[in-house]
């Protein structure tokens, strides 16, 4: 492909954003991307909804979420769990949002505050209080009376932010005004069974609203009026001192913005509930600056960044719909998107929760379905904390964005000409795209392809076309794309005082530790790793590669599943395997590799894990060996050359924590006779196929679970104050044989007079913790 093209026109100045913080520290935002200090800055959006997780345990996910590469918690403000009665605001517990923004705050990790007044979040009535119903006037609409029950949710929001802005000194870069107006709305759950859906829309905007996202091809008559209702919420915002950077509002289905004063974020979800199963066009690469998905967009794209808030690496299921997200799935999706030109990612949902109960009154979106507290979302980090398979693929890209970022920003995507005519269905052509600046860039490749059998591409090779030069990918001969595999290879980048012209390995970090840049890369199953260095380098250290010069170039070649390295002057090099790269973090300039997950609090360290044998390998090699509590360390062999390694042994409780019990053939006891003592969390496992799964304490209802062809976790370490003289109950209810959920499922049951349940197991699982100190 051909990618001496026009270099893209980057406008700036044009836009009523940007800020500086008391240190003078200063963020912009031009047509293409952010800027911190001047510099390209690309964000790593997470949304966690402080109200659905205890606040005991927020600061332990805020880590996790660090640990993930996630550089901006978002979070929404649910307005009907905060003004439950009118004018009686509760910011307290799981609603102190002060308290959440101040350990953001500690932990230094950026925020956005979702400020509603509508939010959706399958959310009881999209956020909005039940007593607003009943108003003479219509909710989200231009109303004066409306848009004064709006200044004082807004006059409390910027209480609870008041000195913890951006403008401060403090976290929140952002906020976020509304959410997708006249574009989408969540029906008032004041309503009647088998009664016809109401809305929350002002009936002016009924016609361009639909109940979740999708593509909008109406036209908004009233998008005029619009663009004024969002820029009454940016004046009522800023009213109240909540003065920041960056305003964000929905991008996506003709959704209302602030002209030239927010930034319209964007959405992809692949496995939605409220449509059928069908192959999505999210696998295909395109300029998605130009055209973003959902489209058509309410404003002038060229004239913002693209920047998505809701990617689904998830999705939440409800009663009659349940779709299955493949973790392998997400990461080709992200690829895809940076790949298309994106300069940001945004996680809907990043970290799942459960949504809370107030005097027996249940704020999931019940009349759609949703479970009545479980809002797990299939999320990279679970209802309860757990990390997932997804957790850590995506973490390998969060890495290369951190380090590569800055040099990613400013280039734009070139698409070749395969991809004009492509189609989900075309599974079998190589899906690729070019981000790139002069003569330097990276390339894009992913197979995958949701809800279609597909399979590898064998025996293919991509050609890059420079002003001045051809380059090949590999070097000589082809390569083979996995299933599921995703790709982003680097051309023509200065690393340090080494020129890499090419590379068939993923960046993935750079290290800056004693007195040396280390750049570490992963190899890909089915492609040959090699580098291609100027041949002016004097590669010193080769360790378990060939290295060879040809045309003018060291070609470094080492083995798939294989670790090798090399080194330039100061600058070295190392390429890992893939398994390898999902198994590290990076903390600081060190990169850790562990089966468990690794968080950083100051100083200290911890690894959380459900392994009772554990290792933990450090590259580069420490100066000293940590002190640990809760476990013991022990030195081993460096799996790394240059690198330290240790095991871990944590000590197993004498007795179980959790006791199981069976009373009926659908009902469990769970009992316990004892506290956590050194454990981090106990899960119960719950293995069983039926339509759904209650658990309750005391006769209340804790949380739920719709089956979805995965077993059920519920962490214990919230419930086990309550279970001191209490039990858990688990009820459990048979799946029948015409329910609509069945077309999500791939195994069914042999149904029996119409109906299957079977608890197949359950069990709980120790979850250990180590912390360490250096």
């Amino acid at each position: 492909m051909n990618i001496d093209v026009p270099e893209k026109k980057i406008t700036t100045g044009h836009l009523d954003l940007g800020g500086t913080n008391p240190s003078g520290e200063k963020i912009d935002v031009n047509s293409y991307y952010i800027t911190l200090n001047g510099k390209p800055f690309v964000p790593v959006l997470g949304e966690f909804h402080y109200s659905r997780y205890p606040s005991t345990y927020w600061e332990e996910s805020i880590q996790k979420m660090k640990a993930g590469g996630i550089n901006v918690i978002a979070t929404y403000v649910f307005w009907n769990i905060h003004e439950r009665t009118e004018g009686v605001f509760d910011w307290s517990n799981d609603l102190n949002l002060r308290r959440f923004i101040e350990l953001c705050e500690k932990n230094d990790i950026y925020l956005i505050v979702r400020m509603g007044p509508f939010c959706h979040g399958e959310m009881r009535n999209g956020g909005i209080p039940d007593w607003m119903y009943g108003r003479t006037f219509e909710v989200r609409s231009n109303n004066e009376e409306y848009f004064a029950y709006v200044d004082k949710l807004y006059e409390e929001i910027g209480k609870q932010c008041h000195g913890l802005l951006y403008k401060d000194g403090g976290p929140i870069i952002g906020v976020q005004l509304e959410n997708e107006f006249q574009s989408s709305a969540a029906p008032w759950e004041i309503t009647y069974p088998k009664a016809k859906k109401e809305y929350t829309v002002a009936q002016k905007n009924a016609a361009v609203t639909h109940e979740q996202i999708s593509h909008d091809n109406k036209n908004n008559l009233h998008g005029e009026e619009g663009k004024a209702h969002m820029a009454t919420l940016k004046k009522i915002a800023i009213k109240h001192g909540i003065d920041v950077p960056l305003y964000t509002a929905t991008g996506w289905s003709n959704a209302a913005i602030v002209d030239k004063g927010s930034i319209p974020v964007t959405a992809g979800y692949v496995y939605p509930f409220w449509t059928n199963p069908s192959p999505s066009s999210f696998y295909l690469f395109k300029d998605i600056h130009k055209t973003p998905d959902y489209s058509p967009a309410s404003y002038n794209t060229e004239l913002y960044p693209s920047i998505p808030a809701e990617i689904g690496p998830g999705i939440q299921v409800i009663y009659g719909r349940r779709p299955i997200v493949d973790p392998v799935s997400v990461l080709p999706l992200m690829v895809r998107i940076i790949g298309s030109g994106s300069n940001g990612i945004g996680y809907y949902m990043y970290h799942g929760g459960s949504t809370p109960i107030f005097d027996g009154k249940f704020y999931n979106e019940e009349v759609n379905g949703i479970p009545k507290v479980n809002y797990d979302f299939q999320a990279p980090i679970g209802q309860y904390g757990q990390t997932r398979y997804h957790y850590n693929s995506l973490k390998t890209l969060h890495m290369f964005l951190d380090a590569y970022g800055e040099k990613l920003a400013p280039m734009q995507t070139v698409l070749p000409k395969t991809n004009a005519d492509i189609k989900p269905e075309n599974t079998e052509t190589l899906r690729y795209a070019v981000r790139s600046k002069n003569d330097s860039g990276f390339l894009f490749m992913i197979n995958f392809q949701d809800h279609l059998e597909y399979s590898d591409i064998n025996n293919t090779s991509v050609e890059v076309k420079t002003v001045k030069e051809t380059i090949r990918f590999p070097n000589a001969g082809t390569f083979d794309l996995k299933k599921t595999v995703s790709a982003i290879f680097p051309f023509n980048l200065k690393l340090g005082n080494t020129t890499l012209k090419s590379a068939t390995v993923q960046p993935l970090t750079i290290l800056n530790a004693k007195n040396k840049n280390y750049y570490v890369f992963y190899s890909l199953e089915g492609i040959t790793p090699e580098l291609l260095i100027d041949g002016g380098a004097e590669l010193t250290k080769v360790q378990n590669a060939s290295r060879t010069k040809e045309k003018g170039y060291c070609i470094v070649r080492g083995k798939n599943k294989e670790v090798f390295s090399f080194q330039n002057g100061k600058d070295e090099f190392i390429v890992i395997p893939y398994e390898m790269a999902l198994k590290s973090t990076k903390i600081g300039d060190q990169l850790i590799f562990s089966e468990g997950t690794i968080t950083s609090d100051g100083n200290q360290l911890s690894l959380v894990t459900r392994e009772t044998n554990s290792q933990l390998h450090f590259y580069p090699d420490l100066n000293e060996v940590p002190k640990i509590s809760f476990a013991t360390l022990e030195k081993a062999k460096p799996m790394l050359l240059g690198g330290s390694s240790y095991k871990v042994v944590f000590e197993e409780p004498a007795e179980p924590i959790i006791q199981i019990k069976q009373v009926t053939d659908r009902k469990y006891s769970i009992t316990t006779t004892g506290k956590l003592d050194n454990l981090n969390d106990v899960y119960l496992e719950v293995d069983y196929v039926g339509d759904r799964g209650m658990a309750f304490v005391d006769g209340l209802l804790v949380t739920d679970h719709f089956y979805h062809e995965s077993k059920w976790e519920i962490g214990m370490k919230s419930f086990l104050p309550k279970l001191a003289e209490k039990e858990m109950v688990l009820i459990f209810h048979p799946l029948y044989k015409n329910q609509e959920c069945l077309i999500f499922f791939s195994n069914l049951p042999e149904f029996i007079d119409g109906k299957f349940l079977k608890v197949k197991n359950i069990k709980s699982i120790n979850e250990y913790k180590a912390i360490m100190s250096f």
